[in-house]
């Protein structure tokens, strides 16, 4: 896939949510991500790379895939703005890797408050919150460890599914994976009953509190070539922030609700080009979009989208 982005070096126009506290991030768990979402071809699940960056208070899980892609759209972009310096317009064509959709929802999680704010991007940064799922788990005395982490086994009913976790209390962090939260201690490892949605452990890291480490940067910000600037980047998704020291929610996220966002992924479903140049012009920037259609195989047919007859959230039966 490519976008092809002619961009005016203009500040963008953006409405601000109101912002939860930052939490300082104390770890970052991994975790391959698998679902069957087609029940008709149980042996080609989605697989995909997630993280989990908890503190004392907050959490995000977000896909680990998608801040590489991130990181992989940063070096493309500041490299062709070197290779563009002293042009007033940029011309910019990012080119993407990514073979499967990945994840856009992010799900930040804060405890004390008993919260959850759902982060989905369709241009801007959307910001949905609720209250955190009370999940009624039921923790019993089976044992099991992971990479040496010793866990504890707990079961719940949630979203339609039966889910069996494994939580380690010597890790006293209440997160987990997706919605998965609220038990003594940080959810390793979890899955449903048939095994149809896994989270299986991939690795677990201390934040390095480290002067000297690298800052992220802000979200949506690329620094211009030999650091003589700031290019504040609307449309793509070129943040990194979860990768800091920090678990804040994006400082120009607009709050919304689950409806009006419906209602916006159909106007650009519909219309994608159309969607983007009139956002972008919302946004008080001059410039173009293009995105080049996706290939289309042998015989002219057009590629279909994933089959998706089993969602993680089962809706219950009335």
């Amino acid at each position: 896939m490519k976008l092809t982005l002619t961009i005016c070096l203009a500040t963008a126009l953006t409405i601000s949510a109101k912002a939860q506290n930052p939490d300082k991030a104390l770890a970052r768990v991994r975790y391959t991500f698998t679902h069957i979402q087609d029940t008709t071809q149980r042996d080609k699940p989605k697989t995909e790379n997630m993280l989990l960056v908890t503190g004392k208070n907050a959490s995000v899980y977000t896909s680990y895939d998608k801040l590489n892609q991130s990181l992989n759209t940063q070096k493309q972009i500041q490299e062709q703005m070197k290779n563009q310096t002293g042009n007033s317009n940029i011309k910019i064509e990012v080119k993407s890797e990514m073979k499967v959709p990945l994840t856009q929802e992010d799900y930040f999680f804060f405890a004390n408050e008993h919260k959850m704010i759902t982060k989905e991007r369709l241009f801007n940064n959307y910001l949905i919150e609720e209250t955190a799922p009370q999940i009624d788990w039921k923790i019993l005395k089976d044992t099991t460890s992971f990479s040496g982490i010793a866990c504890q086994k707990a079961t719940a009913t949630f979203k339609g599914r039966k889910w069996i976790a494994w939580f380690a209390t010597e890790i006293p962090f209440q997160s987990g994976p997706w919605k998965l939260n609220g038990l003594p201690g940080l959810i390793i490892e979890a899955y449903d009953e048939k095994k149809e949605v896994k989270f299986t452990f991939a690795g677990l890291e201390n934040v390095k509190d480290d002067a000297n480490q690298i800052n992220p940067g802000e979200d949506g910000k690329i620094v211009m070539p030999n650091g003589t600037g700031v290019v504040k980047m609307v449309g793509i998704d070129v943040s990194t922030s979860y990768l800091g020291s920090e678990i804040k929610l994006p400082a120009d996220a607009i709050k919304t609700t689950r409806k009006e966002l419906d209602k916006l992924k159909a106007a650009r479903d519909k219309d994608p080009q159309g969607f983007m140049q009139a956002q972008m012009a919302a946004s008080g920037m001059q410039g173009s979009f293009k995105a080049n259609p996706a290939p289309r195989p042998a015989g002219g047919t057009t590629i279909n989208k994933p089959e998706i007859n089993n969602p993680i959230e089962i809706p219950e039966k009335k």
